[in-house]
């Protein structure tokens, strides 16, 4: 049992150029991507060296070094003269286990100074955000140093020259594709909308019309799937650097888990503290998506602000703010940019949860008859839009558009990258069913996102793809009573059960009918 403890440590000056020899163990505890180091409470080591919990050290093999925050176990963990290292240390490090490492205190990172006045509301310069993300990504900061920077971001706010910084930063600390051609499309979601699987329909759509679309998405945060999550159920997504050149070379674009690439790795270091404190900090956010897209190689990109409750644009107003500000800061990255503001009020598409929203792209593209009007018609227009903007075609987009994909074109597209990435069989939807029918005749007024997504949470989505909700109608759509309305899939009975409880004391406020 790990224990986040001082007592038993003497205190003492630490001289930083002590160093002792301990044989190295694997703990096995994920850490993300924070590096810890783990020595027995008693161990002699601390008291020679100074140590405390939540110290740094520096742990050195084979010419290869890794810093980590020191944290303490009892009972037989580790013996004395042991160090363990939490998995993301282990496997920076490199090393086998029982090799003999070097340990010895180590000084707090350069750029501490510069968080800290961050902190107080300084406006950091480009040299100087540099070597903040050069610390960061290099694994110097600890989660406490990283939530002290996206907190002072989100208090004191992040000039544009700072995102700007930030961004080069970013892009220049990790992979970076480039691709043979002048041209590389993509498109992007701010996300909070149920469903909305428009991303794999608008790369098939942009790949039939033969611009090149390597599109990288994630998996989900928040919701109860990301495009990552979505496509899995039907192919491989992650792919190596080689791989997505190789499907893009064969089929124009690709629909890849940007998560296993090397593509400005401090953003995920970042999203990794914003996540547990729930905040959304402008600045980061912008500095994400135009950091990640300028690492993938791309030049013109479409961007979707869906804006409503439960989105990053709650409101139309704060929507144009965030439009405005991405096309400015587009613009000084060398990035041409068109952003679309769209109705997050509602779930796009009957399914929420990897399964089902695999079901509702597959029917868009085979344009079969059930397949959700409101899914198309917005890939429709986001794919026209992005025509329109890679000058594909002047004024006449959605027709376009709306014309690959009635050809079959668009589906042939989707087929070839499925191909060549690796296809699978869909699994199966959850066993345990749950159809929750309209309890009064009337037209639906609203329908809460959180309340839907939750649900689909709670029954497992997207750990367990099968698992998810399914509407069967939408805002301004008529239900007689005892209509369905809602279908709920579970992998057990208890997860069914669960969410049950919980629609149970929100569904007056789920879906309003009147």
């Amino acid at each position: 049992m790990c224990l986040f403890v001082a007592s038993n440590w003497i205190s003492v000056q630490p001289t930083l150029t002590a160093e002792k020899n301990l044989r190295l163990r694997r703990i096995g505890i994920n850490t993300h991507r924070e590096s810890i180091a783990f020595l027995d409470n008693n161990d002699v080591l601390g008291r020679t060296l100074g140590l405390h919990p939540l110290d740094r050290v520096q742990v050195t093999a084979n010419g290869r070094t890794v810093l980590a925050v020191l944290n303490t176990v009892e009972g037989t963990v580790l013996q004395e003269g042991m160090i363990g290292l939490s998995n993301m240390a282990f496997d920076r490090l490199g090393a086998c286990e029982d090799t003999i490492v070097d340990v010895s205190p180590a000084e707090p990172p350069a750029s501490t100074e510069l968080l800290r006045a961050k902190m107080v509301g300084k406006e950091l310069s480009s040299a100087e955000m540099d070597a903040i993300v050069n610390d960061i990504v290099c694994g110097r900061f600890s989660k406490v140093e990283l939530t002290a920077f996206v907190v002072s971001a989100r208090i004191f706010g992040l000039t544009d020259d700072e995102i700007t910084s930030l961004i080069n930063a970013m892009v220049e600390s990790g992979e970076r594709l480039n691709f043979d051609t002048q041209l590389v499309a993509d498109k992007h979601c701010t996300g909070g909308v149920p469903g909305n699987r428009t991303t794999p329909i608008v790369v098939s759509i942009i790949a039939a019309a033969g611009l090149v679309i390597p599109k990288t998405s994630s998996r989900s945060i928040t919701s109860p799937a990301g495009t990552a999550d979505t496509m899995e159920t039907l192919m491989n997504v992650e792919l190596s650097t080689d791989s997505i050149y190789d499907t893009v070379r064969k089929a124009n674009g690709c629909l890849a888990w940007g998560g296993g690439l090397n593509l400005a790795p401090a953003d995920d270091m970042l999203i990794q503290v914003e996540h547990p404190l729930s905040i959304d900090v402008e600045g980061l956010m912008i500095s994400s998506i135009l950091a990640k897209k300028k690492a993938a190689g791309s030049t013109h990109i479409l961007l979707d602000i869906p804006y409503g409750p439960g989105t990053k644009a709650v409101n139309q107003e704060r929507a144009i703010h965030l439009k405005e500000r991405f096309t400015r800061l587009a613009a000084r990255l060398g990035l041409t940019i068109q952003v679309l503001l769209t109705d997050g009020s509602q779930p796009i598409g009957n399914g929420i949860g990897p399964v089902l929203e695999a079901q509702d792209v597959l029917k868009v593209l085979r344009n079969e008859p059930d397949a959700p009007s409101d899914l198309r018609r917005k890939s429709i227009l986001l794919a026209g839009e992005l025509l329109e903007l890679t000058g594909q075609c002047s004024n006449d987009g959605y027709d376009f558009a709306e014309g690959l994909l009635k050809s079959g074109k668009a589906l042939e597209k989707f087929q070839a990258i499925r191909e060549n990435q690796g296809p699978r069989e869909c699994p199966p939807l959850g066993s345990h069913v749950k159809n929750i029918p309209a309890n009064v005749s009337g037209r639906i007024g609203a329908i809460d996102n959180k309340v839907i997504g939750r649900i689909a949470q709670l029954v497992g989505a997207p750990n367990n793809p099968g698992a998810g909700v399914h509407l069967a109608a939408h805002v301004s759509d008529f239900v007689r009573q005892g209509d369905p309305l809602v279908t709920v899939y579970a992998d057990s009975e208890e997860a069914l059960a669960y969410a049950m409880r919980h629609w149970e004391s929100k569904q007056t406020s789920a879906i309003l009918i009147s």
